[in-house]
């Protein structure tokens, strides 16, 4: 049997809600920008796009192409309400929708698509659901094929407020047509080096030797390399209610100005390998590998890999800072130094209950510490107490796509959204 899934993906997704909630911001050209005051778009509404804005870009640049353009915060927790009401919609069509991400979804609707009328009748049904409940201002765009890489590509190629159909039948005609940077998988990086070895367009992939793509890339990037070209896609739908494997624990900020500090630099980095680390503890995980990423005027990203696993923010900030030294970051001058954005990341995760107990009294008594500084921060509030590095350091709080909020406040956000999918 044809699998048949939808992507559904909201159109200029931060700013089309900010014009709703807004009605002076409707029709004009918004940018929205991180909540921590740095100065760059992360979000660009229809308007804007048309002249050319895009994400990210920095406000002074946006503004030199467009002088009228409006700055609006990102709030989060609007995004996220909304995000719950649409995910109430497309439930009543499917018991398989895959929250993508937060502006996203996947909907397997094989079984149900004659409950409803058929598949385009359940698009029209969503896409008329959305403007009645949700607002007129806020539209998406939808890909229908057999697979999900498929299905992706078609809701990016009609928008906004669009609705592809790739087939078996016209697959052909499409791969002629859309570019490899399309394709959700392959990035600027990843096509520079698939022009590199004579492969620019869709068809050229399809037609390319796997060892040919296996020789320049990894194995497992090879293989889907190929697939992509041969427009195969056998990844199942994951429902947003069960829980998924976590593969990797990161936070990233973008420092409200440029920082050449290099004590402030690090007070950074050990605040993120903090919030980390407080991750991993809070899933029940420990990691092996852990990454540093610096941009600024020059960028640096490197990874260590450990032979046992750890949750400590000050053991993660230790491979940090060896990797800060080995880059010898602290002799360059003062421009070259420069720093915009840090992202740190674990991997090679492995669940602490499965794991062997420390060996030394020592290494225990550190464990038990942690838990007490993690049950006094639970219950008066993060940074009650923290390392005396950051004694003057910043107090971030970060999510993914930079939002910055309280904790607290977070978390009720969250509750209630699991609230939502117990009840539903």
């Amino acid at each position: 049997m044809n699998r048949v899934i939808l992507h559904i993906d909201f159109d200029s997704y931060f700013a089309s809600v900010e014009q709703e909630f807004d009605p002076k911001l409707r029709g004009r050209p918004i940018g929205v920008t991180a909540t921590n005051g740095r100065t760059c778009i992360i979000a660009a509404s229809r308007e804007a796009k048309k002249l050319g804005i895009k994400s990210p870009t920095r406000v002074w640049e946006a503004r030199k192409i467009c002088p009228e353009l409006i700055t609006v915060p990102a709030h989060f927790e609007k995004y996220w309400e909304i995000t719950q009401r649409f995910l109430d919609i497309c439930k009543d069509y499917s018991p398989y929708v895959e929250l993508f991400s937060l502006d996203e979804v996947f909907i397997d609707i094989t079984l149900t698509e004659n409950l409803f009328g058929g598949r385009n009748a359940i698009v029209k049904k969503i896409k008329t659901r959305i403007a009645k409940e949700i607002g007129e201002f806020i539209t998406v765009s939808v890909g229908l094929s057999h697979n999900k890489l498929l299905a992706k590509l078609g809701s990016g190629m009609n928008k906004p407020d669009g609705f592809s159909e790739i087939t078996r039948e016209n697959v052909e005609d499409v791969y002629s047509r859309v570019k490899l940077a399309d394709f959700c998988g392959i990035g600027q990086r990843v096509e520079a080096r698939l022009n590199k070895i004579g492969i620019y367009t869709p068809l050229q992939l399809r037609s390319a030797p796997l060892e040919t793509l296996t020789r320049e890339f990894k194995d497992a990037e090879g293989h889907f390399l190929k697939e992509v070209g041969m427009a195969r896609d056998d990844t199942e739908i994951i429902p947003y209610y069960l829980p998924t494997e976590t593969k990797s624990v990161s936070r990233n900020c973008c420092i409200p100005q440029n920082e050449y500090d290099q004590i402030k630099i690090l007070q950074h980095v050990f605040e993120l390998c903090e919030e980390v680390s407080l991750k991993l503890r809070r899933l029940g995980l420990k990691a092996r590998t852990v990454g540093l990423y610096l941009g600024g005027e020059r960028s640096n990203h490197g990874r260590k890999t450990l032979q046992t696993y750890i949750d400590s923010g000050q053991e993660i900030f230790n491979l940090c800072k060896a990797l800060y030294d080995e880059w010898g970051l602290a002799m360059l001058s003062r421009e070259e130094g420069m720093v915009r954005q840090i992202s740190i990341w674990t991997g090679n995760l492995e669940k602490s209950k499965n794991l062997s107990l420390p060996l030394f009294d020592s290494v225990r008594k550190e464990g038990r510490l942690q838990i007490a500084v993690d049950n006094i921060n639970d219950k008066f509030g993060d940074h009650t107490i923290r390392s005396g590095f950051l004694l003057y350091g910043p107090n971030l709080k970060t999510v993914p796509n930079g939002y910055m909020a309280d904790r607290f406040e977070r978390q009720k956000v969250v509750q209630k959204f699991q609230e939502r999918l117990q009840t539903n």
